[in-house]
């Protein structure tokens, strides 16, 4: 009978690593099929109970770490905090779920590759230069399209996509070339988290949830925008159906200096006259028509209106409650959704960004890393790089 080997590991490591990985002793222990209190032992020396090597191995696995992290001997202090800005239900205590854990850390440790592999190409990596000092919140607006390149003109053509895709992809685009990793993450729940920031000096990153659609993603980006902008990193939602007075201070500016930018004072008022013939009034075709010029949600339109006087708090909530009815009815219509054959290469692209991709596959052609980094660093099969490589060029 082969002989067990234990695994000679600090408790303080295991702490760690469950802690950062999002899960509670109980969460973990059910997991690795293992009894509370025997994880509990592991963790704070109790005994001579430790784990063996296959139990670490399997932690590992759960724990998203390479197994040779847990035989540091210190605990790895490396990434900032990121501040919970996000806003708990009537004594809910909340706390990061294991795949907003992964999420959050996934998105530092690419930050950190994108700057060795701009390293290894030469390309010097500047400070980021745009930060808001906020004294008005229209002129804050302006300075984010300013900034980023976009005159009220470029917004001239968004109605025309009634999904939102133009204008997010448009604001992505600018973002990205101002010097911001833009990330698209599929694993976290929408109920979760809309996005969040990673507000370093350079090369800042904001990521949002694709399981959104593009109308929501296109606010949440820009509001974690602003939050670069501010150098305050954090992780958000976007439930604008909630009273205000539940919401930081911080999501509230950020909130409304991402309306301003999307929608500006004078265009949206402007687009209104001319779809009431001056009237003003906001029935509901009206409301989806503007909300679609600008390629943003409508609640985030009423918003926006509220700010300008031109809707009352009354009708919004109205109105939130008519689209949360209306949303349920087209569930409910909805045929069963068919299997679809995934595009990874288009998934990778969207998820990561052409800046991301466009380091990883720059180094790959001169020869700087191999076809299995370059699989392993976008997260898709050796055979699905010739098809990133054809889509990243088209």
């Amino acid at each position: 009978m082969a002989k067990r080997v234990f695994a000679t590991v600090k408790p303080e490591i295991l702490v760690w690593a469950r802690t950062s990985a999002g899960f509670t002793g109980e969460a973990a222990a059910a997991a690795l099929k293992i009894e509370p209190g025997l994880l509990a032992a592991w963790e704070t020396q109790a005994g001579d109970e430790r784990p063996s090597v296959p139990q670490l191995r399997s932690m590992a696995a759960l724990y998203k770490r390479p197994l040779a992290v847990f035989y540091l001997q210190e605990v790895p202090l490396r990434f900032q905090v990121l501040s919970d800005l996000r806003r708990p239900a009537l004594g809910e205590d909340r706390t990061y779920s294991p795949q907003l854990t992964l999420e959050i850390r996934s998105a530092q440790q690419r930050r950190e590759l994108a700057l060795e592999l701009r390293a290894e190409l030469e390309e010097p990596v500047e400070p980021f230069p745009f930060r808001l000092a906020v004294e008005n919140i229209e002129q804050a607006g302006e300075a984010v399209r300013l900034f980023l390149g976009l005159q009220p003109a470029h917004l001239q053509n968004l109605g025309g996509d009634a999904t939102g895709r133009q204008a997010f992809n448009l604001w992505r685009v600018a973002i990205e070339r101002s010097g911001v990793l833009v990330f698209q993450s599929s694993r976290v729940s929408q109920s979760e988290a809309s996005g969040f920031a990673l507000a370093y000096d350079t090369l800042p990153v904001v990521v949002v949830n694709r399981k959104d659609v593009p109308q929501r993603r296109l606010f949440s980006m820009l509001h974690e925008f602003v939050h670069v902008a501010l150098r305050e990193s954090g992780v958000s939602d976007l439930k604008l159906d909630l009273v205000q007075v539940q919401t930081p201070d911080i999501e509230l500016l950020c909130n409304s200096i991402a309306a301003a930018a999307l929608m500006p004072k004078d265009v949206i008022l402007s687009e209104l006259d001319l779809a009431t013939d001056g009237r003003r009034q906001l029935s509901d075709d009206v409301i989806l028509r503007v909300a679609r010029r600008f390629g943003v949600s409508r609640p985030a339109l009423l918003l926006r209106l509220i700010g300008q006087r031109q809707a009352t708090w009354d009708f919004y909530f109205e109105k939130i409650a008519q689209y949360a009815a209306e949303h349920e009815r087209e569930l409910a219509a909805r045929s069963p959704a068919k299997d679809m054959k995934r595009n990874m290469a288009q998934e990778s692209l969207s998820n990561l960004g052409r800046p991301f991709v466009g380091l990883v596959l720059g180094n790959y052609f001169q020869r700087r890393i191999t076809l299995s980094d370059v699989a392993g660093h976008l997260g898709i099969r050796v055979k699905h790089v010739e098809a990133l490589q054809r889509r990243f060029v088209g």
